[in-house]
């Protein structure tokens, strides 16, 4: 969970939140080297006199202009990496279908013959002890820790967004269509996320929460469901 004092990412839960939070931290890295050349360069300008030297420099036109391209070469190499690595996963241990209405989501475990449920969001007034207001549902997603899990998203009526940040994972859930993305929980443990997309008067009110169990654990849920 975020704090209100955190300046940084949730502590990441899922290798491609790791991986996207080491882009991040690298382009930052790029961004601030950019930012303390030009301020020397223009403190260099301010307070030197003009001279032939700064006006017409065949080398320093050659640098600007080569710097540049080396600088987004850095860039895109580590971020194309990172999007082959979002990319369709080929053997899935687990599917899942998330479908967005007006204010809930629905959930399919694609697997199973009757393994269903609407997860709505619990009222401030029946939350228990340790609960969070606005974050907390009647029914979580449970999956399996260091299992892939493929998730499918779609959408009953208008735009929604299924995000879990602390996973790395946001796709949009659009009316007739089917997004597809995938990931890998390392650690047990709950994760709140929200939806993302302006879905109309209650957006703020459709959390997703999703836990993430050891695999004898998820198999006695879901049984104790389809039974």
């Amino acid at each position: 969970m975020a704090n209100p004092s955190q300046l940084g990412f949730q502590d990441a839960s899922s290798p491609i939140m790791e991986e996207l939070i080491e882009f991040h931290d690298h382009a930052l890295m790029v961004a601030l080297m950019i930012c303390t050349l030009v301020l020397y360069l223009l403190t260099l300008m301010l307070m030197e006199k003009l001279s032939s030297n700064t006006v017409d420099a065949q080398e320093v036109e050659l640098i600007w202009t080569i710097l540049p391209a080396i600088v987004l070469i850095l860039l895109a190499l580590p971020s194309l990496q990172i999007l082959y690595m979002m990319d369709e996963l080929d053997e899935p241990d687990l599917t899942l279908k998330a479908i967005g209405h007006q204010w809930y989501w629905s959930y399919e475990y694609t697997d199973f013959k009757d393994l269903s449920f609407d997860s709505y969001m619990t009222p401030t007034m029946d939350l228990l002890p340790g609960h969070f207001r606005l974050l907390e549902v009647d029914h979580r997603v449970i999956v399996p820790m260091e299992s892939p899990i493929r998730i499918i998203i779609t959408a009953d009526d208008v735009l929604h967004s299924w995000t879990v940040p602390t996973l790395g994972v946001k796709t949009d859930a659009i009316p007739g269509r089917l997004n597809q993305t995938s990931f890998i929980i390392t650690r047990p443990g709950i994760f709140y996320g929200q939806c993302s997309e302006i879905c109309g008067a209650n957006h703020s009110f459709m959390p997703i929460v999703v836990e993430s169990a050891p695999l004898s654990h998820f198999e006695a849920w879901s049984s104790l469901l389809t039974s």
